[in-house]
């Protein structure tokens, strides 16, 4: 089984954020993109076999961000439900990047450097309304967790599986959001890391809205078995829920889309789902240093998957190519 490629044009945004990609939701003919930089989104529409006319969306614009309104959001999930599009931030601390031809003398000064960035710590439902281009977010009008102690890290502060990670960089295996699937009964986050003795870690957060804000309910845990991987995406497929699954940390694969039959339908999501209880899709390519399967999105055709730093034969004249793969077995 081999995927169908799938061209994304990208106009101007493909030579600042839009290369790479971390999440990715569909609404009717309208393909919503995170790119791993910034605080925008992108929205393209159904051209043919591919998309285009793409739309910055300035998230400053559709929510009261936390932090400043120019400071990276580091979006990284997306899903489209009930009118609404969610968007999650990866909450993750950074380490300073290493560049190449830093003095051996001064590596160890960069990588003693980490920063915990308020504006990561998003997650946000923008309702849409139609128009001439098909959905979009009303400016204004979305609604988002509170970054302090009334949210995410504020339930997690004392939980004895993730407390100790909150504050160690996403890279190292500390606390890193990267998918969100929006159930029937919950908001589910996936976690890129920390991996738990080899088990992969979603949190399902019952949230209402009041006003502008989100309100958290409660926060519940479930581990999956996924081979050692974390989660890199997730998507909604029927009462499934789809996996995205990916290493933690900066390495190059292995990857995979796996399924866990049943996980979406309200109130069937376990406390812990074992290896025999996870059916892999699709194995993924990966290149060395390029190419990381991130985003992950169910279209009627199948199952569209996008990559961080794309390989070159992924790129061409602004226009980044994804992988379309069946959405069965």
């Amino acid at each position: 089984m081999s995927p169908t490629p799938v061209p994304l044009h990208l106009g101007p945004h493909a030579a600042t954020s839009g290369l790479d990609v971390s999440g990715v939701a569909a609404a009717g003919d309208v393909l919503f993109l995170a790119p791993d930089e910034g605080a925008s989104l992108l929205a393209l529409r159904r051209e043919g076999a591919g998309w285009g006319s793409p739309e910055e969306l300035p998230l400053a614009g559709l929510v009261d961000l936390p932090g400043d309104p120019d400071d990276e959001v580091d979006a990284e999930g997306l899903d489209v439900v009930d009118g609404a599009l969610w968007v999650v931030g990866s909450h993750s601390a950074k380490r300073r990047r290493v560049k190449p031809g830093t003095p051996a003398d001064q590596v160890g000064v960069r990588l003693a450097r980490t920063s915990a960035e308020k504006s990561r710590r998003l997650l946000a439902r923008l309702p849409l309304r139609d128009g001439p281009d098909g959905a979009r977010p009303v400016p204004g009008a979305g609604a988002r967790l509170p970054s302090g102690r009334r949210g995410l890290f504020g339930a997690l502060a004392a939980d004895e599986h993730l407390a100790p990670f909150l504050a160690i960089p996403g890279k190292d295996n500390g606390f890193d959001v990267e998918g969100l699937a929006v159930l029937p009964d919950r908001v589910v986050l996936g976690l890129r890391g920390p991996v738990l003795r080899g088990w992969a870690v979603l949190l399902g957060l019952a949230v209402h809205v009041e006003g502008s804000e989100l309100a958290l309910d409660g926060v519940g845990k479930h581990f999956v078995d996924l081979d050692g991987l974390g989660v890199r995406d997730l998507a909604r497929d029927g009462d499934d829920l789809l996996v995205l699954a990916g290493p933690t940390m900066v390495l190059d694969g292995p990857a995979r889309i796996v399924r866990l039959p049943g996980a979406a339908a309200a109130g069937s999501l376990p406390p812990a789902i074992t290896r025999d209880e996870v059916e892999v899709v699709a194995e993924l390519a990966v290149g060395v240093g390029c190419d990381r399967p991130e985003g992950l999105a169910v279209l009627p055709e199948g199952l569209l998957v996008l990559h961080d730093t794309p390989a070159a034969h992924r790129l061409d004249d602004r226009t980044l190519t994804g992988d379309l793969w069946p959405s069965a077995t």
